[in-house]
């Protein structure tokens, strides 16, 4: 995976419960990890090629951090996954310009959102 000049090249999740995480995103949106050991866990690129994020035990999520947004083809059928894998909704979904987005806190309690059209 080329790395490119000024681009967002990673970003990092809180996960308190590292495999609650893994299990979490996994079963909703088929991530899939690399792992390093009980304390990290690298989210690998949607093409295999490399790594875009992590999930990091060891980290804290607050209010006022920055906002992941998650594409989906089919938002109404991601609300109902996210719905089912017990995390709660905190926004939405509602119509923006461009789609529709929801909000949702993870296991390790950080907002995410999900946008499509």
């Amino acid at each position: 995976m080329a790395n490119t000049h000024h681009a967002i090249n990673y970003v990092e999740l809180a996960a308190t419960d590292l495999q609650a995480s893994k299990d979490f995103f996994g079963g909703v949106f088929g991530w899939t990890f690399n792992d390093y050991g009980p304390d990290y866990a690298g989210i690998r690129a949607a093409d295999g090629d490399g790594e875009v994020g992590g999930l990091n035990p060891a980290a804290s999520a607050g209010s006022g951090a920055p906002l992941v947004i998650i594409y989906s083809d089919d938002l109404d059928a991601t609300l109902t996954a996210v719905r089912d894998a017990g995390a709660p909704i905190t926004e939405g979904p509602y119509d923006f310009p461009g789609g529709r987005r929801f909000h949702f806190t993870d296991p390790g309690g950080n907002q995410l959102a999900v946008w499509g059209s």
